[in-house]
C-alpha cells in the first residue's frame, strides 16, 4: 500500500505531529534540515512528491513507532487555508434532489472550525435533528496554482483522503446560500489519512465510494461518475482562485443521502457513520449530541 500520512497527537498532549502509518503503528516524520515544522503536513506537501517519499522512508527506517490505537488522528490538514466543496457533482444525486445536471459546479466553502478527524465525535447540534451524511473524495493541494490547464492540473494534487460533508438540511434550506447548513462545528469529518496522488489512479478516478450507517450501505458509486472530475474542477477553480499547499477540495457526494429517502434518514446520537473510498481508506465517526 502507498504511504499514508497522518496528522496526530499523543494522549494528553496538544502538539500536532506528522506520521506515516506502518501496519498498525505510526512512525513519526521529522525534517532533519528544518525544511518544515513538526506537525506542518501542508509544508511537507509543498516540498513535492520526492520529499514526501524521502520523509516517509526516514520515518520508517528509524523504527520509532507508536501504536495506531494509541494516537488521536486529526484531520490530515488540521487547519486548511481553504476548504472548497462541490455540490451536485453526481448526476443521480442531483436528480434525487430535483435538480437538473449542472453546467457549472455548485461551489461553496467550509470553515476549518467545522473539521474533525477519524474517530472524533460527529456532533449533532442542539438546534436541529436533521443531520445528513455525504460521502466525498477530498483532494489536497500540494503546490501554489493559478490558471491550471487540463494537461498539468493533476500536478497540483499532493494526495487524497475521505470526507464526510455532514449537513444540517433544515439550515441549508433556510437560505439560497448553503454555507450555514454546511459549517456547524464538528460536522466535517476528514481523514483518516492522506494517500499521495501517486498511490491511486490519476485524478482518483474509477474508485468505489460508499457510506455505511450502522453497517447499512447508504451510498455506493464510483468516482468515475463525477460530473466534474478532479482535473476539470481544478482548472475551473484556478480561473478565479489561487490554490495553495494544504487547501482541500471536497468533490461532492453520490445519491443515497438521508434527506432524499422515504422516510428521511437522519443521523442519531450513537450512530456510526463510515465513509470508504477504494484504495484510500475508511473514515469512521460516531454521532454525539452537542453538549
Amino acid at each position: 500500500m502507498s504511504d499514508r500520512f497522518v496528522s496526530f497527537s499523543l494522549p494528553g498532549q496538544a502538539e500536532v505531529r506528522i506520521g506515516v502509518v506502518v501496519d498498525e503503528s505510526v512512525a513519526e516524520v521529522a525534517a532533519p534540515d528544518h525544511s518544515f515544522m513538526p506537525g506542518a503536513l501542508a509544508a511537507l506537501l509543498a516540498l513535492g512528491p520526492r520529499a514526501m517519499r524521502e520523509a516517509a522512508a526516514r520515518a520508517v527506517a528509524t523504527g520509532n513507532r507508536v501504536p495506531l490505537s494509541g494516537v488521536r488522528l486529526l484531520p490530515p490538514i488540521p487547519r486548511p487555508g481553504k476548504i472548497i466543496c462541490l455540490g451536485l457533482n453526481y448526476a443521480d444525486h442531483a436528480a434525487e434532489g430535483g435538480n437538473a445536471k449542472p453546467s457549472y459546479p455548485s461551489f461553496f466553502m467550509r470553515g476549518a472550525t467545522s473539521l474533525i478527524g477519524h474517530d472524533a465525535p460527529l456532533l449533532r447540534p442542539r438546534v436541529s435533528a436533521k443531520l445528513d451524511f455525504e460521502a466525498e473524495l477530498a483532494v489536497v493541494i500540494g503546490r501554489r496554482a493559478r490558471h491550471l490547464a487540463q494537461a498539468d492540473a493533476l500536478s497540483a494534487v499532493a494526495g487524497y483522503a475521505c470526507f464526510n460533508d455532514a449537513t444540517l438540511r433544515d439550515y441549508q434550506r433556510r437560505t439560497a446560500q448553503w454555507t450555514i447548513g454546511k459549517n456547524f462545528d464538528g460536522t466535517g469529518a476528514f481523514g483518516p489519512w492522506l494517500v499521495p496522488a501517486a498511490g491511486v489512479a490519476p485524478g482518483a478516478a474509477g474508485l468505489k465510494i460508499e457510506s455505511r450507517l450502522n453497517g447499512r450501505v447508504m451510498q455506493s458509486d464510483n468516482t468515475a461518475n463525477m460530473l466534474f472530475p478532479v482535473a476539470e474542477t481544478l482548472c475551473l477553480l484556478t480561473e478565479a482562485i489561487t490554490l495553495e499547499p494544504g487547501d482541500v477540495i471536497a468533490m461532492g457526494t453520490p445519491a443515497g443521502v438521508g434527506y432524499a429517502r422515504t422516510p428521511p434518514v437522519w443521523m442519531q446520537p450513537g450512530d456510526r457513520i463510515e465513509i470508504e473510498i477504494e484504495g484510500i481508506g475508511i473514515l469512521a465517526n460516531t454521532v454525539q449530541e452537542e453538549a
